[in-house]
């Protein structure tokens, strides 16, 4: 069958909603690699969203499911426990950046991860109030749309959303908004909005992911938890892009010491392209809920726990961590390098291998859209997938699998190089 024939009964067949970024289909991928129906090859600068640090069918991850089918698919966790279920809940707990003793349950898919996380918060505090950030991302359902700081393209349409959602600002260098703003703006929504003592939680992103890759200031964070304290506000960290090695750690938390959420969200490369999703969290607001309270269908399903296994295995045994902090360094290094020539190139911002290149246009200095869309349509010409994020679409965030070869990273960087300098 032909690309034309295919387009036109996708077109047919599935909604204009669903946007789609490329022009071709996934007929195989190999960990950085994907070809399309037509055999060309590409270098996956995009894991599938942040999914796939492990990369694309990962031999050990492949084992692990091929295991697991032989044995059982489903049965619904609440209804009949598996000890695998139990096993990963107990390895993440290890390695939880919350303080205490920490307990972990699953779920499928981030937004779930989140109002889930939510629920918990709520159910412990006795109390409604959500406190989020502009750029925020935190998922496609109705309550995780309310707490998104961005409209278009999530928003738009689907009000009216669940109340109780405030949008504070997020710390912004890049577009004027300080640290000590930021934290002013939470003061501003307890006097205009809602007191403290009805606030459930405050929910942030430590790297914000749609948002641009903003990276939270360790002052930041610590004002939040300090704030939380002061107002038994629980403190929920989102880490569904951030997390599993993507920064350079296993959380992206742990790079603020005492500064320790009490929740946290999971999902994406914890699943190493299952669809699992998860929330950690100190045990006594993770008890907060009632039997039954928690759950779901597929939460936890057999197949998706052990490939999460397995993913635990891979970052320990290839040191993604890392791994992600060596290549992460010389992309940074090479987009540095590519301002000289490239004036629309204002800002670079790394954590580990979560890294951001954001464009303005030169003539009037304002954020554009149109020239990183450019840039991304030459570099997939040249055979270099990379998405597109931030509030205003100028930013190309880079999440290639952690496991990619070195040789096959340097050529990325090379096209990079090459596109940027056009």
């Amino acid at each position: 069958m032909s690309h034309s024939e295919l387009e036109k009964r996708r077109k047919e067949a599935t909604p204009r909603g669903v946007g789609v970024m490329c022009d071709f289909y996934a007929a195989k991928a190999e960990n950085a690699t994907l070809w399309d129906e037509e055999g060309r090859e590409y270098i996956d600068f995009t894991a599938g969203i942040a999914v796939l640090n492990t990369g694309h069918r990962h031999p050990k991850i492949v084992d692990a499911i091929r295991k697991q089918l032989d044995q059982f698919t489903h049965t619904a966790y609440q209804i009949v426990p598996y000890a695998s279920f139990v096993t990963l809940a107990e390895r993440i707990n290890a390695i939880s950046p919350v303080a205490g003793k920490a307990k972990t349950t699953f779920f499928s898919t981030g937004a779930e991860a989140v109002e889930n996380a939510v629920k918990i918060a709520r159910a412990a505090t006795g109390r409604p109030g959500i406190i989020t950030f502009s750029g925020a991302f935190h998922g496609r359902t109705l309550l995780t749309m309310a707490l998104t700081g961005k409209v278009v393209p999530y928003k738009v349409g689907f009000g009216p959303f669940p109340a109780s959602v405030f949008h504070a600002q997020f710390p912004n260098a890049q577009h004027g908004v300080s640290t000590e703003a930021a934290l002013e703006s939470i003061e501003r929504i307890f006097r205009s909005d809602i007191s403290p003592q009805q606030v459930a939680a405050i929910v942030f992103e430590p790297v914000q992911g749609e948002g641009g890759f903003n990276i939270a200031p360790e002052e930041f964070v610590k004002g939040l938890r300090a704030l939380c304290d002061r107002h038994g506000i629980v403190l929920i960290a989102d880490e569904v892009q951030s997390g599993f090695a993507r920064t350079g750690k296993m959380f992206a938390m742990e790079y603020y010491g005492d500064a320790k959420p009490d929740l946290v969200t999971m999902a994406k490369s914890l699943g190493g392209g299952m669809p699992i999703s998860g929330v950690t969290g100190r045990a006594e607001l993770m008890d907060a809920p009632e039997p039954g309270g928690l759950g779901g269908t597929y939460a936890g399903n057999p197949l998706a726990v052990a490939s999460a296994l397995a993913v635990l295995d891979i970052i320990e045994e290839e040191k993604l961590c890392d791994r992600a902090n060596r290549l992460g360094a010389e992309l940074v290094e090479v987009l540095e390098k590519a301002k000289a020539s490239c004036p629309a190139l204002v800002d670079v911002r790394a954590r580990g291998s979560m890294v951001a290149a954001e464009f303005n246009d030169p003539a009037t200095g304002k954020p554009s859209p149109e020239l990183t869309k450019q840039y991304l349509r030459k570099a997939l010409d040249a055979g270099l997938l990379m998405l597109s994020c931030g509030v205003h679409g100028n930013v190309i965030r880079f999440l290639y699998p952690l496991t990619i070869p070195d040789a096959q990273f340097k050529a990325a960087l090379a096209i990079l190089s090459r596109v940027l300098a056009e």
